[in-house]
C-alpha cells in the first residue's frame, strides 16, 4: 500500500476499498448525531470518537472535511418528556443539546462544520415528501400521514442485506422508535395528534397539521446541506437498519442518484459484555466520567486501543490502564518539550513513527496499531533522551512528528494544577511520610501514600527529595 492511499471498510459492498472525496478535495461527511432527550450516553460517545478519528484522519491524508452531525429536536420520545414535563419539544431539548456539546468537547471531539436542527429544516422535509408523492413512491393514508411504499423501491435491503421477501409490504410503521422487526411502509409525515400540538411539535403541510418522522430528517438535512450524492456517512451499527436503509430508500427515490459513495459503521459499547442502553440500566455518561476523575483523554486513548470495528467493553480496569497510559504520553510529552537535543536514532524513530502511523490509519482506522507506533516510539525516544544528544534537527523532528500524532489520537491529558488547598495537604503529608520513613515506620509511610494515591496524587522519590504532581 502506498503511503497515500486511504481505505475504508464499506457496509454497503461488504468490501475494504480505497476511498477518496468525488472531487479530490473535500470530504463531505454525514453523521448521525444524538436525540436530544437525555444526555448521550457512553455507547453514543463510542461513535462519535470513532467518527473524530474519521475526520481527523482523513484531514491528516490532506483533504478537507465538511461534516453535518444532526440533532435529533422532534421524535416521539422527546414529545413523550415534554407532555410528561407540561413543556415544549424545545424546552425539553435546548439543555440537552448544551449538555451534548459540554461532554464533546471534554472528550476533544472537534467541531463539525454544521449541527443542524431537524426543527429548522421543516420545509426542505415537505418538499422532500411532496417529490416522493409525485413520483408514486409515497402515498397519503386516511388519517393523513405519509408513508414510503417500500415494494416501489427496487433496491430497499441493500445495506442491510435484509430479506425484502420477508417484509410485508402495504403494512405501516407510524413510531420512532423502531426494532429490526419492523421493516414495513414506514412514515415520512405524521398527521398531528393533541399531544403533538401541546408540546409545539406539529407544521402545517399540503397533508395537514403534523410532524416529520425520524428517517425523512436526516435525509432532508443532508441532501440540503451537502448534496444530493454523500462523500460518506458514518454511524453506530444500530443505525443500519431500519434507520440508513430508509435514508437510502427516499433519498434514491427521490434523486435517482446514489445518496452516499461510502457508509461506514462503529461497533458497540459492552459494558460487561451487554450492549450499553438505557433499556438495560448499565449505562454510564460523560458527567460520571468527570465526576471520577477520568480525563477525556484516557477515554479516547481506551476507545481508539479496539478497533472501530469490533465491540469495545467498558470495565473501571481498562479505564484505569487508560489513566495510566496517557500520564505516561503526558510525562514525556513535558520530556520532549524540555530537551534540548536529540540524537540521529531520535530523528530514525520519529520518521518511522510517522510511516507506521499513517500507514495503520490509512487501513481502515487502524487506531490500535497508530497507538502501538506511537508507543513504540515514546520508549525508543526516552532511550536517545537519556543518551543526552545535541542534535537540535533531531529534536525538531521528534516534535513534529509527536504533534502530529497526538494531533489525531489526542491523548496528551491536559496540566492539572493542584488548588492551593490541596497543594498544603500534599505537602503536609509528604513530610509526615518523611518523618515516618525516617523512624522506620513503613506501615504509616505506606497508608500515606496510599491517601496520596487515592487523591490522584503522583509522588516519585528521588536523592533531592520527593516531588508530586497531580495525575487527574
Amino acid at each position: 500500500m502506498s503511503s497515500t492511499a486511504f481505505r475504508l471498510h464499506n457496509t454497503l459492498t461488504r468490501e475494504t476499498a480505497p476511498f477518496a472525496p468525488a472531487d479530490g478535495e473535500t470530504v463531505r461527511l454525514y453523521t448521525c448525531g444524538p436525540t436530544v432527550y437525555n444526555p448521550a450516553h457512553l455507547g453514543n460517545f463510542r461513535t462519535f470518537l470513532f467518527e473524530d478519528l474519521l475526520r481527523r484522519s482523513l484531514r491528516l491524508r490532506g483533504w478537507k472535511v465538511e461534516q453535518a452531525m444532526n440533532l435529533t429536536d422532534v421524535d416521539d420520545k422527546i414529545i413523550k418528556r415534554a407532555t410528561e414535563q407540561g413543556k415544549t419539544i424545545t424546552e425539553v431539548t435546548e439543555p440537552i443539546v448544551k449538555i451534548f456539546h459540554e461532554d464533546r468537547k471534554y472528550l476533544r471531539i472537534e467541531d463539525a462544520e454544521h449541527y443542524p436542527l431537524a426543527t429548522a429544516y421543516i420545509p426542505q422535509m415537505i418538499a422532500l415528501v411532496e417529490k416522493l408523492v409525485k413520483k408514486g413512491v409515497a402515498y397519503v393514508a386516511d388519517d393523513k400521514s405519509v408513508y414510503f411504499a417500500i415494494d416501489k423501491f427496487a433496491s430497499y435491503g441493500k445495506l442491510s442485506r435484509l430479506d425484502t421477501r420477508e417484509i410485508k409490504s402495504g403494512a405501516r410503521v407510524a413510531q420512532d422508535d423502531y426494532s429490526k422487526e419492523n421493516a414495513q411502509d414506514f412514515a415520512l409525515w405524521k398527521a398531528a395528534k393533541p399531544e403533538d400540538e401541546q408540546a409545539g411539535a406539529a407544521w402545517d403541510s399540503p397533508w395537514g397539521r403534523g410532524r416529520p418522522g425520524w428517517h425523512l430528517e436526516c435525509s432532508a438535512m443532508a441532501m440540503d446541506i451537502l448534496g444530493e450524492t454523500l462523500d460518506l456517512h458514518a454511524g453506530g451499527i444500530d443505525l443500519i437498519f431500519p434507520h440508513h436503509e430508509d435514508e437510502i430508500a427516499q433519498s434514491e427515490a427521490a434523486t435517482g442518484k446514489p445518496f452516499a459513495r461510502c457508509w461506514a459503521h462503529g461497533e458497540f459499547l459492552l459494558t460487561d459484555g451487554a450492549k450499553m442502553a438505557k433499556r438495560v440500566g448499565n449505562v454510564q455518561n460523560v458527567a460520571d466520567l468527570r465526576a471520577n476523575g477520568v480525563s477525556g483523554a484516557a477515554v479516547r486513548h481506551f476507545v481508539f486501543s479496539t478497533h472501530y470495528r469490533k465491540q469495545l467493553n467498558l470495565s473501571g480496569d481498562a479505564l484505569e490502564g487508560s489513566m495510566e497510559a496517557v500520564r505516561r504520553v503526558a510525562d514525556f510529552a513535558e520530556r520532549l518539550a524540555a530537551a534540548k537535543g536529540g540524537t540521529r536514532a531520535l530523528e530514525d524513530a520519529a520518521d518511522k513513527l510517522e510511516n507506521e502511523f499513517r500507514a495503520a490509519l490509512y487501513d481502515d482506522l487502524n487506531a490500535p496499531e497508530a497507538m502501538a507506533s506511537l508507543f513504540e516510539f515514546i520508549r525508543a525516544a526516552n532511550k536517545e533522551l537519556d543518551a543526552g544528544g545535541t542534535d537540535a534537527g533531531a529534536l525538531s523532528r521528534a516534535r513534529q512528528v509527536f504533534e502530529l500524532a497526538d494531533g489525531v489520537l489526542d491523548i496528551v491529558p491536559d496540566a492539572v494544577q493542584a488548588d492551593a488547598e490541596l497543594a498544603s495537604w500534599v505537602e503536609s503529608q509528604l513530610v509526615a511520610r518523611a518523618e515516618a520513613r525516617q523512624r522506620r515506620d513503613f506501615p504509616a509511610a505506606d497508608a500515606i501514600r496510599k491517601a496520596l494515591d487515592e487523591k490522584g496524587i503522583i509522588i516519585e522519590d528521588h536523592a533531592g527529595g520527593t516531588r508530586w504532581k497531580a495525575s487527574r
